[in-house]
């Protein structure tokens, strides 16, 4: 008999539960040890046999992650809200652990990829300068909310201008408006310095990417989106074909059949009823699918995509879905080169298309 072992870890800021299973699911032990990395260390060299661990996603597990993979056999980093089995029943600390465990024995758990150790650095930027540009776009809403709130039309950037500014506040009454609208001027800013501040490092550090030399011939992709790319994918071979990419980046059609085969003369017959369409998949990475539309409208009114696009016009197919479409095959051509190591060839799309 195997001696393989099952390690659920319900994981906290301060303590750490875990509770072990053998491979018939029988409970070993449970302990609770507090959120140290030298205790979680001593924890896992004290086991024998074969040891899997799991625990959820969260803030720790990139950390957690660093600490346990070496030590163990498997760690699976999951996200258990999509098994029924988590989400039933009373809920604690122990009973949490149990029901990883559980679902760690039964192979029930989906692994939330973790990335490369050499393209981390990479990632942690990419953090940094999407949280300062979220920032930014917030504060940016923020003061053209004052102006909306109060019936002034603010289309534009104008109103963003640091010589046009007290021209605009002179448009509001209220003094105590006015105050809070120069705290907002002020933050802006401040946080304008940051975002060009990140950027310039996000531009430096992605170019010190093997990927780099190749996704950058791609039409629509400009350092920042590539840096994404890199920084959120990691490689290209976590997935086999566009047809496990596009669910990744949103940009995946869901479908909907029933009744798929009918009796003919005694054999089944596959029915020729139509496959009903639902949009686009929710389950996604919400910037790798801002990186690919964004590139598709801006790929849409240059070549070679201009034609691949006006194509698609003329096939008498709404814009938006068009800009969809071709955010699809930037996606699937993005992943193909990278894989291949190849640049991009303009003259192969076309004579493809």
């Amino acid at each position: 008999m195997t001696n393989d072992k099952y390690v659920g870890m319900d994981t906290h800021p301060a303590s750490i539960t875990t509770e072990v299973l053998n491979v018939n699911g029988r409970v070993v032990s449970w302990s609770r040890m507090e959120t140290d990395p030298e205790q979680i260390r001593d924890y896992f060299r004290g086991m024998s046999g074969t040891v899997h661990v799991t625990f959820e996603e969260g803030a720790q597990a990139a950390w957690l992650y660093e600490i346990i993979k070496p030590l163990v056999a498997e760690v699976i980093v999951c996200n258990p809200r999509d098994s029924k089995l988590s989400r039933s029943g009373n809920k604690s600390d122990k009973i949490d652990a149990h029901k990883l465990a559980s679902l760690l024995r039964m192979g029930e758990l989906k692994p939330v990829y973790q990335g490369e150790a050499r393209t981390r650095g990479l990632k942690e930027v990419v953090r940094s300068y999407s949280a300062v540009a979220e920032d930014n776009r917030r504060v940016m809403n923020r003061i053209k909310a004052i102006y909306r709130g109060r019936g002034i039309v603010c289309k534009g950037t104008e109103v963003y201008h640091p010589q046009l500014r007290q021209q605009w506040a002179m448009m509001l009454a209220d003094g105590n408006t006015r105050n809070r609208l120069e705290l907002l001027y002020r933050e802006l800013d401040c946080l304008s310095c940051l975002r060009k501040a990140a950027r310039a490092e996000l531009v430096k550090k992605v170019r010190r990417q093997p990927a780099w030399k190749i996704l950058k011939g791609v039409p629509g992709l400009g350092p920042i989106r590539i840096a994404y790319i890199i920084g959120i994918v990691s490689t290209p071979f976590r997935f086999r074909t566009k047809r496990q990419f596009w669910p990744y980046c949103g940009l995946a059609v869901v479908t909907r059949t029933s009744s798929d085969y009918e009796v003919v003369g005694g054999k089944f017959r596959r029915s020729k009823k139509p496959i009903g369409t639902r949009g686009l998949n929710r389950n996604y990475n919400r910037d790798l699918k801002y990186v690919f539309k964004s590139a598709a409208h801006h790929a849409s009114s240059r070549e070679p995509f201009k034609q691949y696009y006006d194509r698609l016009i003329a096939n008498k197919m709404k814009p938006e879905l068009a800009r969809v479409t071709l955010a699809r095959k930037i996606a699937a051509i993005t992943l193909a080169i990278w894989k291949k190591g190849e640049g991009f060839d303009a003259d192969r799309l076309i004579q493809e298309a």
